[in-house]
């Protein structure tokens, strides 16, 4: 038990300062390439942070767990947008300016009823992963035709700042790229290897293991850099971190763990967790367009999100014992 713990520590540990690396390297090398801001955020960006739920998702999918997998996508959404949006909001209350941020929320809706569609006959099969990642495909085609067409939207200028506050030679882009991935995969091994001896030491099931302590590690990439954005005032960055990984999550790593893996879909994931995640994801529509068109999220919704969180995983630690 002893060691599982040392594994999940040191394996969250790397895993975020590697994720944090790899987006660094890949965004400096798209801008070297040329590549539109708005486009890095949207792509780039979103794909980075995302980075460590596909690799600890994939890997749980080939090692036999798929609860795990689906733990960890379903569960990073809802601390995305309670735990991370909440505590960033608490911080510093966020206002939505981009219209791309705003096209992206009905997007991501529908996404959300997608993937009950997916999961709805207790099956996630190789046709339905496929069915998501062909989704996950076309958000991408959408984004790159976004990233060139809109250069002035709100998120590029915030994201453009950021990156000439923040420049870095194109090598040293190359090599933090593929540091950055090899530490990805090391850590997921780790942190998988870890969760799946604790779930199975306490005799709680991977699928819990992949709603709290994975899908909270995996996502405090998104956390850092949406405080680190609401701070500085880049608050499109901030709640586009969010919408991004979501939307990645909820198609790119469960696609891919169900096409590496076809699983059976517990119960609880229908009747507990999708309707959490759906409601999360319209209450972030919601505050999205709230305002007379200026979204915003302040304190206290901050402080209900993130009561919602505290309340869902608080539940869900009771359920186990």
């Amino acid at each position: 038990m002893a060691l599982s713990i040392v594994m999940i520590v040191l394996g969250l540990a790397l895993l975020v300062w590697s994720a944090d690396r790899f987006v660094e390297g890949a965004a400096s090398v798209a801008r070297h390439l040329g590549m539109p801001p708005l486009l890095i955020g949207m792509v780039i960006v979103g794909f980075g942070t995302s980075a460590p739920e596909m690799t600890v998702s994939a890997l749980a999918a080939i090692q036999g767990n798929p609860g795990l997998a689906l733990g960890n996508g379903y569960g990073s959404n809802i601390a995305n947008i309670a735990m991370i949006l909440g505590i960033t909001a608490l911080i510093s209350p966020i206002t939505v300016h981009s219209q791309i941020i705003k096209k992206e929320l009905p997007i991501l809706a529908v996404v959300t009823l997608f993937a009950l569609f997916q999961i709805y006959d207790g099956e996630l099969s190789r046709i339905d992963a496929i069915g998501l990642l062909a989704v996950f495909l076309l958000i991408v085609g959408w984004s790159i035709y976004q990233g060139i067409k809109n250069r002035s939207d709100a998120l590029a200028q915030d994201v453009d700042a950021e990156l000439i506050e923040h420049p870095m030679p194109f090598k040293k882009g190359i090599i933090w790229v593929v540091v950055g991935l090899v530490l990805l995969i090391v850590s997921s091994r780790m942190l998988v290897w870890g969760a799946v001896n604790i779930a199975h030491s306490l005799g709680v099931s991977d699928l819990i293991i992949g709603l709290t302590i994975v899908a909270v590690g995996t996502s405090l990439p998104e956390l850092a850099s949406s405080i680190i954005a609401a701070r500085k005032g880049e608050d499109d960055i901030a709640i586009g971190n969010i919408i991004g990984s979501n939307l990645f999550n909820t198609t790119a790593v469960i696609g891919i763990a169900g096409a590496i893996q076809p699983m059976s879909i517990p119960s609880e994931i229908l009747t507990r967790d999708w309707p959490v995640m759906a409601l999360l994801t319209l209450a972030i529509f919601i505050l999205g367009y709230s305002r007379d068109g200026k979204g915003s999220i302040n304190r206290i919704e901050g402080g209900v999100l993130l009561s919602i969180f505290l309340a869902y995983t608080g539940f869900l630690a009771i359920s186990a014992l």
